[in-house]
């Protein structure tokens, strides 16, 4: 039987470019920096848990002087597996918890560490609506697929069989986008059903564009569309 884990008041905060991290994702990690290597020492040696913050551009666009500033929401995770390297590296997996707030910053030596507050789900006005939209969403992926879009078939398959809306967004958002704007508003979105609208839409676009691209390529490879 697995014990409740109580997610502290502050954490660690390890802060990464164009990456969105969410609940229940797996995320593998390679640790070099000195700084996160400190960081990753004390977290064993602890609750196992750290922030994984993307690096606002907007942020660092208004203020040059900022250093790696975070969005303002990120995930808190628990380290599953880690193995540490002859070189003093390590390569980790880590395994999201739970949506966070960053209230103000503890201290940024030797690493990063900032007070948090959880962020709960809502599931929205109609629960029924958001198992349409994910019946929606299995269906849009199906069509990418379909169109020649990288989706892994495993992760589409494994989709297919989790029924729980919430769980299904985050794990699919994390998994088949790539854009990481939209990945951070998902994951903003403490409403469920506006968390499906959002990547449902996202999707709705992205199918349109494959669509209208494999009409005008007609049946030509991908080396040959000149001649179309």
């Amino acid at each position: 039987m697995e014990m409740e884990i109580v997610v502290p008041e502050e954490v660690p905060v390890m802060t990464l470019p164009n990456l969105v991290f969410f609940p229940q994702a797996l995320l593998p990690l390679h640790i070099f920096e000195p700084r996160y290597r400190q960081m990753l020492r004390e977290v064993l040696a602890s609750n196992r848990l750290f922030a994984v913050a993307g690096i606002d551009p907007g942020r660092a666009a208004d203020d040059p002087e900022a250093f790696e500033p975070p969005h303002r929401v990120a995930t808190v995770g628990i380290v599953r597996a880690c193995q540490k390297n002859e070189n003093g590296t390590s390569n980790l997996l880590i395994q999201g918890l739970c949506r966070v707030e960053f209230l103000g910053v503890v201290s940024e030596q030797p690493y990063r560490r900032m007070r948090i507050r959880t962020l709960a789900s809502q599931p929205g006005d109609d629960p029924g609506d958001n198992d349409r939209l994910r019946t929606e969403l299995t269906k849009l992926i199906a069509l990418k697929r379909k169109f020649g879009a990288t989706v892994p078939k495993e992760m589409a398959d494994f989709l297919r069989t989790v029924k729980d809306p919430e769980t299904f967004v985050d794990l699919a958002a994390f998994s088949l986008c790539d854009d990481s704007g939209v990945k951070q508003q998902v994951l903003e979105a403490l409403d469920v059903r506006r968390r499906l609208q959002l990547f449902t839409a996202h999707l709705r676009r992205e199918v349109a564009d494959l669509r209208l691209h494999h009409r005008l390529q007609g049946g030509l490879a991908d080396d040959r569309i000149a001649e179309n």
